[in-house]
C-alpha cells in the first residue's frame, strides 16, 4: 500500500505534472518496493552519490531531435533578483500574463528568437531568455532551492511525535495538504516539518513529490492583492482603554453621522474617530477628537450633546464598542465625508480616506 512513495525511493522514476513541477511516483506492490530499498532509501537516507533532488531533476530530461539526438533538460529557472515578466507572445510589447519570481521554475514548451514559452504552475507564456537559466545551470539552481514534500493521500493523516504507531498524535492533516520533508527515515516513516516542529508520518499514506516554486498569473496576482487590501482594511488596530462616558459619546457621534447607514457605515465612522485617537496628529481622547475645532459638525452645533442625553440605538453602541476594541473596516483612515468629489473607500453613502 506504499503506492506512489515506492518508486521515488526506488530511484525517483518520475513524471512531470503539466500543472507544475510536482513529480509523480508510482509502484505496484510491496515486494517491488522492498526490492528497491538498496537504491532508494540508501540514496536518500545516507546518500553516497547524487542527492534525492538531483535524482528527481534528472528525470526532467528529454531527447531532442533538434539537438542531434542528445539528451537535454526541459527544466527552466528564473534568473532574477525579484521577478520577471511572462508575456502572451514572444515580444516585449505583448500583454503581460504573469510573473516568474526568483527561484521559481517551469517546463520548456517552445523556444524561438531569444524567447522561451514555458509552463510554471497555472502560468503559461513567453519569457526572455536573458532572464532564464537552462541545462546544467537550471538543474544546479533547482537542486539548491527545490525540496521534497509529502502530499496527503488519505482523508486525514496523523502526524506523530515519534516514528511509532503508538506514539502521541501531535496533529492531523487533511487530504491534498503538503508538508516539507526533513528526512526519509526508512520504508515506514518520514520526518516532516509540522508547524515549525519535527513530526513523523507514515509513508503508507503519502505521495512524495519534488517541488519547485511556481509563477503566478496576473489573474491570481490581482485576486491576491485584493484579498491583501481587504485584510489590511480590516486588520484589528488594537483596543483603547476608555470609560463608559467615552463609549456613549462615540455612540452618539456615530448616530449623528451615520444613523441611517448600515452597520458597516456606523463602524467606519467609529473607526475614523479611534484612528485619530491613536494618531499623534490628533488629541488622544475620544472627547478631544470629537470636540476638536472645525472637525465634526454635529459636535459643534450641539446635536451630539442632545443625543448623548437620550436613547441611542443599540447598533450605534455596538459599532462604538467594536471600534474602541480595535475593529475597523477602513484601515487607518482618519477622514470621511458624504460621497461626491473626493476619492476613497465608499461605504454606503460616505467615502473614507
Amino acid at each position: 500500500m506504499l503506492n506512489k512513495y515506492k518508486l521515488l525511493l526506488a530511484g525517483l522514476v518520475l513524471g512531470i505534472c503539466l500543472c507544475g513541477l510536482s513529480l509523480d511516483v508510482r509502484a505496484t506492490n510491496r515486494n517491488d518496493y522492498l526490492d528497491s530499498l538498496n537504491v532508494g532509501v540508501s540514496q536518500i537516507v545516507d546518500p553516497t552519490g547524487k542527492s534525492a533532488n538531483e535524482e528527481a531533476i534528472q528525470e526532467l530530461t528529454v531527447v531532442s531531435e533538434a539537438n542531434g539526438g542528445r539528451e537535454e533538460t526541459d527544466l527552466v529557472m528564473a534568473n532574477v533578483q525579484v521577478a520577471m515578466n511572462v508575456r502572451a507572445e514572444a515580444d516585449e510589447g505583448s500583454d503581460k500574463v504573469g510573473l516568474l519570481y526568483k527561484d521559481c521554475g517551469g517546463r520548456i514548451l517552445e523556444r524561438k528568437d531569444g524567447w522561451t514559452r514555458l509552463r510554471s504552475g497555472d502560468l503559461v507564456g513567453w519569457a526572455s531568455d536573458e532572464y532564464l537559466l537552462f541545462g546544467e545551470e537550471a538543474e544546479s539552481l533547482a537542486n539548491d532551492v527545490g525540496n521534497l514534500i509529502v502530499q496527503i493521500e488519505t482523508d486525514t493523516l496523523c502526524v506523530r511525535g515519534n516514528p511509532d504507531e503508538e506514539a502521541e498524535a501531535v496533529g492531523f492533516i487533511p487530504r491534498d495538504e503538503e508538508l516539507e520533508i526533513i528526512e526519509v527515515l526508512d520504508d515506514k516513516w518520514i520526518s516532516v516539518d509540522y508547524e515549525g516542529e519535527e513530526g513523523y508520518v507514515s509513508a503508507e499514506y503519502v505521495d512524495i513529490d519534488f517541488h519547485i516554486d511556481e509563477g503566478e498569473t496576473m489573474v491570481a496576482i490581482q485576486k491576491r492583492e485584493e484579498e491583501e487590501r481587504k485584510a489590511k482594511l480590516t486588520a484589528n488596530r488594537g483596543a483603547v482603554v476608555v470609560g463608559g462616558d467615552d463609549t456613549r459619546l462615540l455612540a452618539a457621534l456615530i448616530y449623528c453621522e451615520a444613523g441611517i447607514e448600515t452597520y458597516n457605515g456606523k463602524l467606519a465612522v467609529g473607526a475614523v474617530v479611534m484612528n485619530r485617537v491613536r494618531s499623534a496628529a490628533y488629541p488622544n481622547t475620544i472627547s478631544g477628537v470629537i470636540f476638536a475645532s472645525g472637525q465634526f459638525t454635529p459636535a459643534l452645533n450641539g446635536k451630539v450633546a442632545r443625543v448623548y442625553g437620550g436613547d441611542i440605538p443599540e447598533s450605534c453602541w455596538e459599532a462604538a464598542r467594536a471600534a474602541i476594541n480595535g475593529e475597523t473596516n477602513v484601515g487607518d483612515a482618519t477622514h470621511f465625508r458624504r460621497a461626491g468629489n473626493h476619492e476613497g473607500l465608499l461605504i454606503d453613502r460616505q467615502v473614507f480616506w
